[in-house]
C-alpha cells in the first residue's frame, strides 16, 4: 500500500516539505520519481551537513509504473485510479496460478466475511475457481442449492445467462448472491456429461449451522459436521452432551460435502479424539521449516468413533479425517476425499480490501501430503448412481410425448421410488403418465400425469428422503461400530 501512495505523491512532483528543528533550519525533501526507481534526497540550508536517504531502486516495477502512467495520461477516456490498483493487485494474484489465494475489494470481503458469521442470503454453495471454472466444493446442508441437487464438481458455466468462465470465485459469488426470495438462474455442467443443466434457485436466509446431531438405533449417534466457522467447536460440544443425555454408544462423525472452513476449529475438535502428544497436523514452509501441532491434555471422546468423508470433504475437513486417522486409529468410511493440501492467510488493507494466500501446505502426522490426491477411506462405498440423477426444472412442463434429459431423470426416480415407469429412454409415453398419476395420488396432489410444478419438487424431495433413509455409506458405518461393540 506504501508504493500506491508514493504513485499519488506524484501528482504533486515538485513538493517540498518544510521541516522546523531547533535553529529553524529548513530541510526541503525532493521526491524524485522515475520509472527506473524512486531516490529520496534532502537538501540542507543553515549550518547543518546535507542528508541523503536512498530508498532502494526497485526496476522490476519499472514495467508496471510506465503502464499505469500510459493508461493515465492517455487512455482515452479519464481512468478509475483505484480501478487501475486493484486489477494491478489481482492481475498480480491471479498470475500465481493458485485457486486459493485471490484478491478481494472491500465489496468482495464484506461477503467473504458474511460466510463465516451468523448467516448470509444466497443459494448456499461453497465454490472456487479451478483452471479458468467455477467449480463447486459442496453444497451447504439444507440449503436452496442442496435442495436444487447442486452437487461438489459441478461447474457453472452461466449465472442468468452471462458466462462466469474465467472469473475468479469472489467475483462469481457477488453475481450468485443476492436477496432472499429472488431468484438466479444457473447453467451447470457435470463432470460425466457434456450437456449442462439449466436450474432456477430461489435464494434464501443460509443460516451458518455447522452442526447437526441425530440418534440412530441401538444407541450410535451421527453428528454431522458441515463446515469449520467461529461456533462450530463449541456447537459440537453441546451436540455431544445432548447424544450423551440420550445414550450415545458409539460415534459417527460425517464429514461428508464439508468443504472446509478455519484450521483452529479442526485442530480442538481433533483434540478430542487424538491422544495427548500424538500430532495432529503438520505445517510445511516455503524454507522447509515444518511446525508440528501435537494433541493437548483435555477431554477425550472415547467411544467407538467412525468418521464419513467424500469427494465433497475438503481442506479443513481432510485435515480433521487425516488426524483422527493417523493418530487414533479411528476408520473413515466412504469415498476419497477432495485433496486441499495447503494453508492460505489473509492481508487486510486500511481500504477494506484483503488479499489472501497460500503461505505453506499442509502434512497429516504422519508426513502425507495430500494435495491433488485426497484421502482414500479404509472402507470405501459410494453412494447409488441415482444419487446423481439431474435436477429437473420444476418451471417446465413434461406430459405424454414429450422427450428430453428432465424426463429421463424423472423416469429413473419414479423408478426408484417404485413407481414402475417403463422404459428409461427420456421419452413420456403412456407408462411414465401413468407412474406420475400413481406418484401424484399417493402424495395428495391434483392427479392430471403431467409433470410440472410441485409435482416435480414433491419427486425431487422423496428422492432426496429415500438416499438419506437408505444411505449406504451410513449403514456401513454403522455395521463398522458394531463390530467393536
Amino acid at each position: 500500500m506504501e508504493e500506491e501512495k508514493k504513485i499519488e505523491d506524484h501528482s504533486e512532483e515538485n513538493s517540498f516539505i518544510r521541516i522546523k528543528k531547533f535553529k529553524f533550519i529548513m530541510l526541503i525533501f525532493l521526491l524524485i520519481f522515475s520509472t527506473a526507481g524512486i531516490t529520496l534526497v534532502a537538501l540542507s540550508f543553515g549550518d547543518e551537513k546535507a542528508v541523503s536517504v536512498a530508498i532502494p531502486e526497485r526496476k522490476e516495477f519499472s514495467k508496471l509504473y510506465e503502464a499505469y502512467d500510459m493508461l493515465d495520461e492517455k487512455y482515452f477516456e479519464k481512468v478509475d485510479h483505484k480501478k487501475l490498483i486493484d486489477g494491478a493487485i489481482a492481475g498480480m494474484v491471479k498470475a500465481l496460478d493458485d485457486p486459493y489465494s485471490d484478491y478481494m475489494t472491500k465489496e468482495e470481503n464484506d461477503k467473504f466475511q458474511e460466510s463465516i458469521s451468523a448467516s448470509f442470503q444466497g443459494i448456499g454453495a461453497e465454490i472456487q475457481e479451478m483452471n479458468g471454472d467455477i467449480v463447486v466444493v459442496s453444497p451447504i446442508k439444507g440449503s436452496p442449492a442442496e435442495k436444487a441437487g447442486i452437487k461438489p464438481n459441478d461447474k457453472i458455466i452461466t449465472v442468468d445467462d452471462k458466462n462466469i468462465q474465467g472469473m475468479s470465485a469472489n467475483e462469481a459469488v457477488l453475481l450468485i448472491r443476492g436477496e432472499k426470495g429472488t431468484k438466479v438462474t444457473l447453467s451447470i455442467q457435470r463432470p460425466e456429461n457434456s450437456e449442462t443443466i439449466k436450474m432456477t434457485i430461489t435464494r434464501d436466509e443460509i443460516p451458518i449451522n455447522t452442526v447437526y446431531a441425530e440418534m440412530l438405533d441401538n444407541g450410535v449417534a451421527k453428528i454431522q459436521i458441515t463446515t469449520f466457522s467461529k461456533h462450530t467447536y463449541d456447537d459440537l460440544a453441546t451436540a455431544m452432551k445432548e447424544m450423551e443425555d440420550k445414550g450415545m454408544k458409539s460415534l459417527i462423525i460425517d464429514l461428508r460435502r464439508n468443504p472446509g472452513g478455519l484450521l483452529d476449529q479442526a485442530i480442538q475438535i481433533a483434540n478430542l479424539f487424538v491422544p495427548e502428544g500424538k500430532n495432529i497436523v503438520q505445517v510445511e514452509y516455503r524454507d522447509g521449516t515444518i511446525e508440528k501441532t501435537a494433541a493437548q491434555a483435555g477431554k477425550k471422546v472415547d467411544i467407538p468413533t467412525v468418521v464419513l468423508i467424500d469427494k465433497g470433504s475438503a481442506s479443513a475437513s481432510e485435515i480433521l479425517a487425516g488426524a483422527v486417522s493417523e493418530s487414533a486409529g479411528i476408520q473413515l468410511v466412504g469415498d476419497k476425499s477432495f485433496g486441499k493440501g495447503t494453508v492460505q492467510t489473509a492481508n487486510n488493507f486500511k481500504d477494506g480490501s484483503n488479499v489472501k494466500y497460500t503461505m505453506a501446505k499442509w502434512l497429516t502426522p504422519n508426513g502425507n501430503w495430500i494435495h491433488k490426491k485426497g484421502i482414500e477411506p479404509d472402507v470405501k462405498v459410494s453412494l447409488p448412481e441415482y444419487a446423481n440423477v439431474s435436477y429437473i426444472d420444476p418451471d417446465k412442463k413434461y406430459k405424454v410425448s414429450s422427450a428430453s434429459n428432465d424426463v429421463k431423470s424423472a423416469e429413473e426416480m419414479l423408478k426408484v421410488l417404485g413407481y414402475k415407469p417403463g422404459k428409461i429412454d427420456g421419452f413420456y409415453d403412456s407408462d411414465t403418465e401413468k407412474a406420475v398419476k400413481k406418484f401424484q395420488k399417493a402424495e395428495k396432489l391434483k392427479v392430471n400425469g403431467i409433470l410440472t410444478g410441485e409435482t416435480t419438487v414433491k419427486l425431487m424431495n422423496k428422492l432426496s428422503e429415500h438416499i438419506q433413509k437408505n444411505d449406504p455409506q451410513v449403514k456401513k458405518a454403522i455395521e463398522e461400530l458394531t463390530k467393536n461393540q
